[in-house]
């Protein structure tokens, strides 16, 4: 069994990590992999980047899961891939369509101007309905595996804490400051009327309506907000489960050692820990110096050669110096290196022989 079939036995792997290091590549070479060893398989991106949709050869980005044709790589039977790229406007509405206890509600919502810039602006709203997404794809039960590619670090980290700031939303005493019911509020118990004459009287004054707009906008929300924190409470179960894996991917750099420190020290505060660690891009073995001392060549040739072991020999000695703070840093997680293919990848079969690199650290 290879490396990435170990990794990929799982039913959820959550690829996060610095930017720059290759983590698209390989969330996609994970997915792909595990498709083609008979598996289903979907991968979805929440990068705004279109990098993974470009490597998988879509000319589309769809917005719902998209067939990546495998017929030419000879997928084991049952094996298909299919990806998708997050599109936070549309799920916000999908939700709003599917959970809003009355069609006037349903229409209340999605026509009110607040509701408009919130569900395009806000990163926040995408980091949530990415969390929102992924649900839904584990709901539908039609997948063996889902891969999921988050942004670079920082976004990462607010992707992973976004349904705990869902639920601290709905605990806060805002929902009553801007006007939810008492039965609502419950427990809240808190209606700050001095912040209230305060919005009233910015109201009075710029003639935006804002404070009476964003109170119709929170009341349209009634009967929904229990709703919203099952979901956020279920997202944060999933990806604790023993069938997700956090693959934490990187590169043996001073810089990128130094973010993924960062990155582990983040995810430990949100009460997370990696399952594997994957060092992208690691050199190849050299050859035997000897065999090229050996060799039947011109005298010039030979020393030039011997000059390029020698330069590739100290990288790799520089490269070996950072992969030990990298086992130090997640000590106990297994950490696996892909080599460097020695140009960058851009289509299925490079892919393929990305994820057949993967191997254990030794």
């Amino acid at each position: 069994m290879s490396a990435a079939s170990d990794l990929t036995a799982q039913r959820l792997i959550i690829c996060v990590g610095p930017g720059g290091v290759g983590k698209t590549t390989i969330a996609a070479a994970l997915a792909l992999e595990a498709a083609l060893s008979g598996r289903a398989v979907d991968v979805m991106t929440i990068d705004p980047s279109p990098r993974l949709l470009d490597i998988l050869g879509l000319q589309v980005r769809p917005a719902r899961p998209h067939d990546i044709p495998l017929a030419a790589l000879h997928p084991r039977r049952g094996g298909r891939l299919r990806a998708l790229r997050l599109d936070p406007k549309r799920m916000f509405d999908r939700l709003i369509e599917h959970y809003a206890p009355s069609a006037a509600a349903r229409d209340a919502i999605l026509g009110n101007r607040i509701y408009r810039g919130l569900s395009r602006a806000l990163a926040g709203v995408a980091d949530y309905m990415a969390a929102e997404q992924l649900l839904d794809l584990r709901r539908e039960a039609t997948s063996d595996l889902i891969v999921l590619d988050t942004p670079p670090a920082r976004g990462a980290i607010e992707f992973l804490d976004a349904p705990g700031r869902m639920l601290d939303l709905l605990s806060s005493p805002a929902l009553a400051l801007l006007g939810v019911s008492r039965q609502m509020a419950g427990s809240l118990r808190i209606f700050d009327f001095a912040a209230r004459a305060v919005l009233a009287a910015f109201d009075r004054l710029t003639g935006l309506r804002l404070l009476s707009d964003v109170q119709a906008f929170v009341r349209s929300f009634e009967g929904m907000y229990e709703g919203f924190a099952q979901r956020a409470a279920q997202v944060q179960a999933m990806i604790r489960e023993p069938t997700c894996t956090l693959v934490l991917i990187t590169s043996a750099e001073q810089q990128r050692v130094e973010q993924t420190r960062d990155f582990v020290s983040s995810l430990k505060r949100l009460g997370l820990r990696p399952g594997a660690l994957i060092v992208n891009r690691v050199m190849k073995p050299l050859p035997d110096l000897e065999e090229i001392r050996r060799a039947r060549l011109p005298a010039p040739l030979k020393r030039k050669l011997e000059r390029n072991f020698a330069d590739f020999s100290a990288l790799r000695a520089r490269e070996g110096a950072w992969l030990q703070p990298l086992r130090e840093l997640i000590d106990g997680v297994p950490m696996l290196m892909a080599t460097d293919l020695g140009d960058e990848p851009d289509n299925l079969k490079d892919l393929v022989r990305i994820a057949r690199s993967l191997r254990v650290a030794d």
